[in-house]
């Protein structure tokens, strides 16, 4: 090789050598580029285009500045079902406009049980599949139980964006116009509600943090705490505030004194049998049972006392985790707020902590409910019978005196049945305590006939003596 050409291979090294050198100093610069951009986009995860305070509660304001999570937001009204739950709509009047036209498909009539369960009260009516969020107010406003029963405004509290609804009705003061709101005749107090459940119900306008609005489960949360100088606000830790905003609405309730005030009744704890002790003490009943006359509770959506009880619980696991799960978009992690089923999402939702396939994850959820829903069947059959019992009772001269231990088990079955019916995992969020609360409402039930029973063999006796 000549000496011109060794020259030439060493020029031609060198040069390679400085252009994968070039390169390489492109690219890395090019990925701390990259890196810093990221940081920056994730240290300013929205930009204020419009200004929001305290005032604004149309989400589409708030949404100008979190376009991603509004977008999501707006998905609620998805219809989509899993095996055991979720709403295809239903004209009424085809093609029409009035919301009253569109509903979900009714739960008492696919099951004539219900109607039978409730005899009597608004929910044997109209009783239907539960929908999105954005479906929250209109079914409320045009539910058929507005027609049968004269609603209180206390109904608005979990339907509707209320937090500025207090503050207009208490010239300021949350507080009095919860306590307003709630007196109020349904028709007068919807009249005062513009949107379902809004950005400014749980977050801080000016710091975007969680916070609760709802002056009952402020209230509420202090008996869970045992604390009755618990300020949640202030309180509680982050991770719990993703579950403490859901359950200023998703909880088992009732409407106190004359005022209708919302109230918890956590007094002894929040299981299902808890809350039936706690009714016992004050003498409370929802309505009286159009066949038998017994004294009756109606329980509504306690997803949070049941979830207290579960697994996902006790592991920390918030309700946010499941039903609106952080995601990622470029740069940013959000919070999926098309609040749905865990199990029409389940990459995000449950896969972020259990590495198996999505396939056996929505098999054991399935299993779990629709065990659940086999026991819940069986608690029917067992109350449906027990109600049968004490019409005939009645229909042959038994006394009031001689009903009433049977009527008061068929009080105690009925709610704990309800408390399980009526909570909206299908036992999924606590299927041990579903399953024990179910157990319990057969056997007060068991009770009920064996009560009857004795009643039976009192008249007989009667008979006899005569």
């Amino acid at each position: 090789m000549s000496e011109k050409t060794g020259v030439k291979k060493v020029i031609l090294l060198v040069g390679a050598t400085a252009l994968l050198a070039a390169g390489a100093a492109f690219g890395a610069t090019a990925l701390l580029v990259n890196i810093f951009q990221h940081k920056v986009d994730a240290e300013k995860p929205f930009f204020r285009v419009v200004e929001i305070d305290d005032d604004t509660d149309d989400p589409a304001v708030w949404g100008k500045n979190f376009p991603l999570q509004y977008d999501s937001y707006k998905k609620t009204v998805d219809m989509q079902r899993t095996r055991h739950g979720g709403s295809e709509a239903h004209p009424r009047v085809p093609d029409a406009a009035d919301p009253r036209t569109v509903v979900s498909q009714s739960k008492v009539e696919e099951d004539p049980r219900l109607s039978r369960m409730w005899n009597g009260y608004s929910f044997a009516v109209d009783f239907r599949e539960e929908r999105g969020h954005a479906y929250m107010l209109t079914d409320q406003m045009y539910t058929e139980r507005q027609i049968v029963a004269a609603q209180p405004g206390t109904c608005l509290n979990c339907h509707a964006s209320t937090y500025n609804i207090y503050k207009d009705l208490g010239d300021g003061d949350i507080m009095k116009g919860f306590h307003e709101l709630n007196k109020m005749p349904y028709a007068d107090a919807s009249a005062h509600a513009e949107h379902p459940v809004s950005c400014i119900d749980c977050h801080d306008a000016d710091t975007m943090q969680l916070r609760v609005t709802r002056p009952a489960f402020m209230e509420g949360i202090k008996l869970v705490k045992n604390d009755p100088e618990y300020e949640v606000n202030t309180m509680a830790t982050h991770q719990e505030m993703r579950s403490y905003v859901c359950a200023q609405c998703h909880v088992e309730y009732y409407f106190k004194g004359e005022g209708k005030t919302l109230t918890f009744p956590w007094s002894n704890g929040t299981r299902g049998d808890d809350i039936l002790e706690y009714y016992e003490s004050i003498e409370f009943k929802d309505w009286t049972h159009k066949t038998t006359k017994a004294p009756m509770l109606k329980a509504q959506h306690p997803e949070f006392e049941t979830w207290s009880q579960g697994i996902h619980s006790r592991a920390g696991v918030s309700c946010a985790d499941c039903h609106m799960p952080y995601e990622r978009v470029g740069a940013m992690k959000v919070s999926d707020h098309h609040v749905r089923s865990p199990l029409l999402n389940i990459n995000n939702a449950c896969q972020t902590c259990h590495k198996v396939p999505e396939e056996e994850l929505l098999g054991r959820a399935e299993t779990i409910q629709a065990r659940h829903l086999e026991l819940r069947d069986h608690a029917l059959d067992a109350l449906m019978d027990l109600i049968d019992e004490i019409a005939e009772a009645m229909e042959t001269g038994a006394t009031d005196d001689q009903l009433e231990e049977a009527r008061n088990f068929q009080r105690k079955a009925t709610f704990l049945l309800d408390f399980a019916e009526a909570e909206n995992s299908a036992g999924f969020h606590a299927d041990q305590e579903g399953a024990r609360l179910l157990g319990l409402s057969m056997d007060y039930s068991r009770k009920g006939w064996k009560s009857i029973n004795e009643v039976w063999k009192e008249r007989a006796g009667e008979v006899a003596k005569k």
